[in-house]
């Protein structure tokens, strides 16, 4: 029930900043809760009130979902340990970004991107390297002078004017000093991927009749559709398995699919029956055997 509130919250928040927002994706597991879309941002988002019950395997396949739709994953909670997380600032789960509905509020509505961001030992702030060093020189103080001021090291000094980041503390210290701003904000869209190097990796094909017909077929883990498969500009969501166990998910996969601005279909094994669900292809194992080459699988799926 908790999870459920969560997620009603999150996507009232995206609505408000202009998102179209996916069905809640209900299929267990799943790495991912909600797809949201507006013009050309996407976000993947996974709902959990203890970003820490996030492990390496679910971060890995909410991070792979998302980079091959070309969106940006990101965690929302509420509790981080045994501390709550706080507005305005974003903590790090396996490298994916993860915040509290607040400052998901802040960033997509009121255009109020995190300053602080958590890290062992406290809470830290991005700085502004050459306005430090501008303001420093301005007010004519050396190195060892601003040092002092702070109760740091000349060292430290160096390193902030440098683009080092600093505890939240330094910070307010020096924008009281020299009563001017010099934190960064945190954009929450300039993600970069730790497991980049696993996602160049071949995937496996999921049907020999894809690669057949000149499509890039991609498995996937942890999400309602089995694979993205790719022909030239078009995306297809792709589900396999039983009629029994595809139909349950087709209407899922067609709604993240008009998110998305995808494609969806779905193999299914034990029939050659071919239909729409929404906007989701339907077709037997068989069926696709049959299929020529990717411009008449494409003509079934536009159709």
């Amino acid at each position: 029930m908790q999870d459920n509130r969560l997620v009603q919250m999150i996507s009232s928040v995206l609505i408000m900043g202009g998102y179209q927002v996916s069905e809640r994706c209900s299929i267990r597991p799943c790495s991912f809760d909600l797809i949201a879309a507006r013009e050309d941002r996407g976000l993947i988002i996974k709902a959990v009130t203890h970003i820490d019950s996030v492990n390496e395997e679910m971060a890995r396949d909410l991070d792979q979902i998302a980079s091959h739709l070309l969106m940006i994953p990101l965690i929302v909670g509420e509790h981080s340990r045994d501390a709550v997380l706080q507005r305005g600032a974003i903590y790090l789960r396996y490298g994916i970004y993860a915040i509290n509905v607040a400052t998901l509020y802040d960033y997509l509505v009121e255009h109020n991107p995190p300053l602080i961001y958590a890290s062992p030992g406290g809470l830290y702030v991005n700085i502004d390297g050459e306005a430090i060093r501008e303001l420093r020189e301005r007010n004519q103080l050396s190195l060892g002078d601003l040092a002092h001021m702070l109760g740091v090291s000349r060292r430290a000094i160096s390193k902030y004017e440098s683009g080092m980041g600093t505890t939240l503390d330094v910070a307010i210290k020096l924008e009281e000093l020299f009563e001017a701003s010099v934190t960064v904000p945190i954009d929450l869209f300039s993600y970069h991927s730790r497991f980049a190097i696993q996602q160049l990796l071949p995937s496996a094909p999921l049907l020999p009749d894809l690669n057949r017909i000149g499509m890039e077929c991609h498995r996937l883990h942890r999400a309602p559709f089995e694979a993205l498969t790719i022909f030239q500009e078009y995306r297809i969501l792709t589900g396999y398995g039983t009629a029994q166990k595809v139909v349950k998910r087709a209407s899922l996969i067609s709604n993240l699919s008009q998110v998305t601005k995808t494609r969806a279909m779905c193999v299914i094994t034990d029939s050659n029956k071919q239909k729409k669900v929404g906007n989701t292809l339907i077709i037997g194992e068989k069926r696709l055997h049959s299929v020529e080459d990717g411009f008449e699988l494409m003509e079934l799926i536009n159709g």
